[in-house]
């Protein structure tokens, strides 16, 4: 609402009711204001709640997604080690296909 609207709904009000309604609707006025501040700042909390909620929830997935599980270390380390016998057997190959050609 504009500011002339304003000015116009209250001149009508001054003509309805007299000079003697002006205290009951600014104090009508206030409430509704102040009531209608509340709710739209329960909104906001309501809101801003539900986003840190999510943004938490995504820092957490992106954070374990970064991290490389346990089991994931685990396994790399097996495979070092298998990779490891592995050339340890294929060089033991090596040496008694060498000694059998000789």
């Amino acid at each position: 609402m504009g500011s002339t609207e304003i000015i116009f709904i209250f001149v009508i009000y001054l003509l309805l009711f007299g000079a003697k309604g002006i205290p009951s609707l600014a104090k009508t006025m206030g409430e509704g204001i102040r009531h209608f501040r509340s709710a739209t700042d329960d909104i906001q909390r309501e809101i801003l709640k539900g986003t840190n909620d999510i943004k938490s929830d995504f820092k957490k997935a992106t954070d374990l997604r970064s991290q490389p599980s346990s089991s994931a270390k685990h396994s790399s380390k097996v495979n070092e080690g298998d990779s490891g016998e592995n050339k340890k057997s294929a060089s033991n190959n090596e040496s008694t296909e060498k000694d059998t050609h000789k």
